[in-house]
C-alpha cells in the first residue's frame, strides 16, 4: 500500500478565494486537496483503465455496449431479454465481466462474443482537449488496462484524441480472457509490461479493480462518476486518491509540482 495520504474527493462548492495560483480551483477541487507537493514525483509509469475513466459515463457509451452484451447473451443461451439481464448481471459481478461467465459456463467463443459488443456507435465521444494536454505534460509510460479488446480501446482513444499519448495496451485478449479484479490478470499484465509497481499509479472508475494494484505497491485513484457500479467488493478497497474529474485532477497534481 502506498504511503500517500488519502483524501475525500467530494468537496464543498468552493467558496470565493483570491486569484492567486496556490488557491486555484480546478472544477471544485481546492489547492489544498491536492497530494503534497512532490509526493507523486517518483512516478514513472501511469496506468488507465479505458471506459468511465478517460472519458465521463455520462457519454453513455457503455450503455450501448451493454445493451448488446444482453443481446448477444439472449441470442447465445436462446432466452428472453429479461432473463438475459439477470444473467448478465450475475456473471459481471461474480467473474468481473460477462465474458469470463459465458467462457466458463458456456464454452463460449471470445472473439465472437467481443466484436459483436463492441460495433457501437462512437460518435458521442468528443475529442478531449483537457485531458490531452493533461497527457502530454505527464512525464513517464503511460499504458491502458482494460477488460475490453484492443482494436475497441483504439477506437476510443482515436475519438478522444489521445491515442498518440499511448504505445502500449494490456487488454482482455493479453490477459487470457482474465479481467480485473483478479490478481492472475495484474500478474501478466506486469510479466508483459516490466515496471516497478511502487513507480506507478493506477486510475479506475470501479473500486474494486484497484485492489490488487495498491497491494502490489501502486498509488492508486479511483475515478468516480455516474457510470459507477456498485460491486462486491467495491467496499473493502481504499483508494489513495479520488476523483470525479480525472482531467482536472492531472492538472491539479502538475501544477502542485
Amino acid at each position: 500500500m502506498s504511503l500517500i495520504k488519502s483524501f475525500p474527493s467530494q468537496i464543498l462548492a468552493p467558496r470565493p478565494l483570491p486569484d492567486s495560483a496556490e488557491q486555484r480551483i480546478y472544477r471544485g477541487m481546492q489547492r489544498t486537496d491536492l497530494p503534497p507537493k512532490g509526493s507523486l514525483d517518483h512516478i514513472e509509469t501511469w496506468v488507465f483503465d479505458l471506459d468511465n475513466t478517460l472519458y465521463s459515463a455520462t457519454s453513455r457509451l457503455f450503455d450501448q455496449i451493454s445493451d448488446r452484451i444482453g443481446a448477444y447473451v439472449a441470442r447465445h443461451l436462446d432466452i428472453p431479454r429479461d432473463e438475459a439481464a439477470r444473467v448478465q448481471k450475475k456473471y459481471f459481478h461474480n467473474y468481473g465481466t460477462t465474458l469470463r461467465g459465458l467462457m466458463l459456463e458456456h464454452e463460449m467463443d471470445p472473439a465472437e462474443f467481443l466484436a459483436y459488443v463492441h460495433d457501437i456507435d462512437f460518435s458521442p465521444l468528443q475529442p478531449h482537449d483537457r485531458l490531452n494536454d493533461a497527457l502530454h505534460r505527464l512525464d513517464g509510460r503511460k499504458i491502458i488496462f482494460t477488460n475490453a479488446d484492443t482494436p475497441y480501446a483504439k477506437r476510443v482513444m482515436a475519438q478522444l484524441g489521445i491515442d498518440h499519448h499511448f504505445e502500449e495496451i494490456y487488454d482482455i485478449v493479453a490477459a487470457n480472457y482474465v479481467p480485473k479484479p483478479y490478481q492472475p490478470a495484474y500478474d501478466l499484465f506486469l510479466e508483459r509490461h516490466p515496471f516497478a509497481p511502487d513507480r506507478a499509479i493506477f486510475f479506475e472508475d470501479i473500486a474494486r479493480n484497484l485492489g490488487p494494484a495498491s497491494e502490489m505497491g501502486m498509488v492508486t485513484v479511483w475515478v468516480q462518476n455516474a457510470g459507477t457500479w456498485d460491486l462486491p467488493g467495491n467496499d473493502t478497497v481504499t483508494p489513495d486518491y479520488e476523483t470525479s474529474d480525472l482531467a482536472e485532477w492531472l492538472h491539479a497534481v502538475l501544477d502542485n509540482r
